[in-house]
Order: C-alpha cells, then structure tokens, then sequence
C-alpha cells in the first residue's frame, strides 16, 4: 500500500496518509474497544473501590445476560430482525440498482438518485418522526385506509416490529443500493445479451450472470445494513413498542440510566462480536474476500 501511496504521491504525502489512518485507527476504533473490553470484564464499583479486592476480572457482566431470560431474549430477537430488515432491503433494493444501472436512461437515472438522496439530506430522527406521523392511529394512512374503505376502524400499526423494520428498510436502504448499484454498473451488457440471445429467461440471467457478478456489492450493503440495523436505536425507540424493544435500547439503559458502565460494556462487546461474526458469514456465503467489499 505504501508503495502505491509513493508512487501516486510522493514519499511524503504517502507517509502522511498512513499516519492519519494509523492515529484514526488507534485513537478512534482500536482503544475505544480495548476501553469497552476492559470495563466489560470488571464489576460496577464505587469510586472508593477501585482498585481494591473487589476490582478484580471476571466474565460475570457476560453470565448476566444468559441469566436474564427477558434481555437474552431481546438480544436474540435483535439479531433476527437485523438478519430479516437486511433480507428485506436487500429485495427492496437489488431491482432498483439494477434497474438504474442498466435499463434507466442517464437522465432517469440521474432524477432516481437524486429522489432518493433528497430525503437523506433531513436528519435520521426526523425522518424517523415522520413515519411515526404517518403510521399513527390518526395518522394519514389510517385516514387514507378509511377513505377508501378497506378498513372500518383504525389500525394500530405500530403495536409490534412491523413498523421499526419499515423505518430501517427506509433509513438504511441507500446503503444496500449504492454496492450493488455500483456492482452492476460495471458489468458488460454485452453478457446479458447473449444470456438472453441464448434462450435464458430474466431470472436465470440474473442467477447466472448479474448475481454472481453483483457479489461484492451484495456482501457490502448486507453488512453495511445488518450492522446499521443491529445497532440503531432511533427507529426503534421512536417506532417501537414497549413489547418490540431492541438491545440497543438495553445497553442505553445499561450506560445512561443503570450508571452501570461496566454491564453495558459486556452487553454492547457481545453485540460487537455477532457483527463481526455475521461479517465473516456474509463473506463466506458469498465467496469474497476484504478486497473485493472494500473496492
């Protein structure tokens, strides 16, 4: 890497941008963990008490959560429903990036993207907010539904995680179609010609030719998705319900109204290791390596 840095830039400027991603790497992701890692493995104590015989190491921060039915199973409904919120962006999005890479006209496609970057200019809460208005008892769905008569009273939409997986299908799904958009956009037309001059139907193409070749960008909104997903917690404290609570909203509790550092740092570690693992999952599935998600 150093040596292509070099040869684009000089020995200096090269050395220069290695040091800044060597301090961001260190000071902002690297010790940040081992700081986590390190309260997660002590227990909750007294300013007076550390470093005293109870300021000891221990995995019992870890036990707590496999000891609390309620919050363990929160914990395990979080990660399914990031699994099932990256599943449904991922058919939400796939038609809509190939759609701008190779069927819509520059012009269209310019106007698509433009359409769907426009909302992401507002922040994430307000956009959040603004389903809530729409899923709301009173709200303008209800009131569309009731105008039109399919439904005889209103709906309470937001009673489960229906509505927090719409709110993070919609808050995270340009993360899912700018990969595979850009996937895509790469890939010989020339390919899908002959497919389809070959007596290959749409859905074969796409599971023979433009799948296979769209893998990077799948892997990466995938990731980049589920990890939104496991770990947001706006969406779900604005859309859910007190019986569809995430784990992010555990480990707030934890840190922020608990005062209990320590087992927020365990819980939030334990969250960090099943992102990690599902990254090694999604590359394996899909057969591609750090390079090719991070081209």
């Amino acid at each position: 890497m150093f040596k292509q840095l070099k040869a684009r830039f000089g020995g200096g400027l090269a050395i220069a941008i290695l040091s800044i991603i060597a301090v961001w790497l260190i000071a902002l992701v690297i010790l940040p963990q081992l700081l986590m890692v390190d309260y997660s493995l002590r227990p909750n104590l007294l300013p007076s008490e550390l470093g005293g015989e109870k300021d000891t190491y221990s995995l019992i921060n870890y036990e707590t959560l496999f000891a609390n039915k309620i919050h363990l199973t929160i914990f395990l409904k979080t990660i399914w429903s990031s699994v099932l919120v990256t599943l449904l962006t991922l058919c939400v999005s796939y038609p809509l990036a190939f759609y701008l890479a190779k069927v819509a006209t520059p012009g269209q496609a310019a106007l698509c993207i433009l359409l769907l970057i426009i909302p992401f200019w507002i922040n994430e809460i307000l956009r959040t907010f603004s389903w809530y208005i729409i899923l709301a008892y009173k709200g303008p769905l209800n009131s569309l539904l009731l105008a039109l008569g399919l439904i005889d009273r209103p709906m309470r939409f937001m009673t489960g995680d229906g509505a927090v997986m719409l709110g993070m299908v919609y808050a995270y799904i340009l993360f899912m179609i700018f990969p595979i958009y850009n996937a895509i956009e790469n890939l010989d037309m020339n390919q899908i010609k002959a497919a389809r001059s070959l007596g290959a139907g749409w859905i074969r193409t796409h599971y023979r030719i433009i799948i296979p070749h769209a893998k990077p960008g799948i892997a990466t909104g995938c990731i980049m998705t589920f990890m939104l997903a496991a770990g947001s917690y706006a969406v779900p404290a604005l859309l859910g319900s007190p019986g569809s609570r995430w784990f992010t909203q555990i480990i707030y509790n934890w840190f922020f109204e608990g005062g209990n550092w320590n087992q927020g740092a365990a819980y939030a570690f334990l969250l960090l290791l099943i992102c990690i693992g599902f990254i090694a999952l999604v590359m394996r599935i899909f057969k591609v390596g750090l390079g090719d998600i991070a081209r």
